[in-house]
């Protein structure tokens, strides 16, 4: 009896597909939940840099001049969220997103908007000024992209522990209640 090899070849290849399918689902599964890592444990502080879930090494200049890199950024809960100006969701959500920095941004807490369009200078300030936008902006630049593996969803955000281990992501707009309570948890943690 002899095997015919293009059926083998496809039985694997469905096989690899599905494990694939499997491994991503688990991963946005358990990076939406937030809730699985225990606050004060060394597993919600530390971050293991092999394990790809830290608070990417790459510099963050926002639309002021200032910058923000891993040195600056250690020991503080930092909170990066991706979006567009022609981004619907981005728009509501924004107003919450301003709500809950300017109550934790004297609390260890820093954020960083970071727009992946294209406005121009003026068109960025009558944007955030229009929408209540109080937080850093960031412009999108390929290390970033890169790093945070191409959002493919706007708005996406990322909350990253003190110690610079990715505790939350969230695909869509975020309430301002949502993320206030789970920075209440991380701002705790010394």
């Amino acid at each position: 009896m002899s095997t015919n090899p293009m059926s083998t070849k496809a039985l694997l290849t469905i096989l690899l597909a599905g494990t694939a399918g499997v491994v991503f689902f688990l991963y946005v599964h358990m990076s939406a939940s937030g809730g699985k890592i225990e606050v004060g444990t060394s597993k919600a502080v530390a971050c293991d840099r092999n394990s790809g879930d830290c608070l990417p090494d790459v510099t963050y200049i926002d639309t002021t001049g200032k910058k923000y890199d891993l040195a600056s950024l250690n020991g503080k809960v930092v909170v990066v969220n991706f979006w567009a100006s022609w981004c619907g969701p981005c728009k509501s959500e924004i107003p919450d997103l301003s709500k809950v920095y300017d109550h934790f941004k004297d609390r260890g807490v820093v954020f960083l908007g970071v727009m992946t369009d294209q406005a121009g200078d003026q068109e960025l300030l009558n944007f955030a000024s229009d929408h209540e936008m109080t937080y850093p902006i960031v412009r999108a630049s390929s290390d970033i992209i890169t790093a945070y593996h191409y959002p493919q969803a706007l708005p996406t955000t990322f909350v990253f522990s003190r110690g610079g281990k990715q505790v939350f992501s969230h695909v869509g707009a975020i309430s301002e209640g949502a993320l206030s309570g789970l920075l209440d948890q991380y701002v705790a943690e010394k």
